[in-house]
């Protein structure tokens, strides 16, 4: 599965949105999510994917690009 795919699942079971209604280039604020839930989905990402999202990373405003990040911070993740 892909972490585009754990992060639809993930997003369904927490907030209820269907996963086929997740576009992964559409801003996050078309699926409801606004700043105080993305917060939440974020710490969310980081017990889910074992993984620290830097406060400084602001590219996260789709799901392609949280997806991307989620990439990048587990290729980092030392074993």
């Amino acid at each position: 599965m892909s972490t585009l795919d754990e992060l639809a699942k993930l997003i369904h079971t927490k907030f209820g949105i269907e996963t086929d209604k997740l576009d992964p280039n559409a801003p996050m604020s078309e699926f409801g999510l606004d700043s105080l839930t993305l917060a939440e989905l974020i710490f969310m990402v980081e017990d889910e994917f074992h993984i620290e999202v830097p406060d400084a990373r602001t590219d996260i405003g789709t799901l392609a690009g949280l997806a991307a990040l989620i990439d990048e911070l587990k290729g980092a993740t030392p074993a």
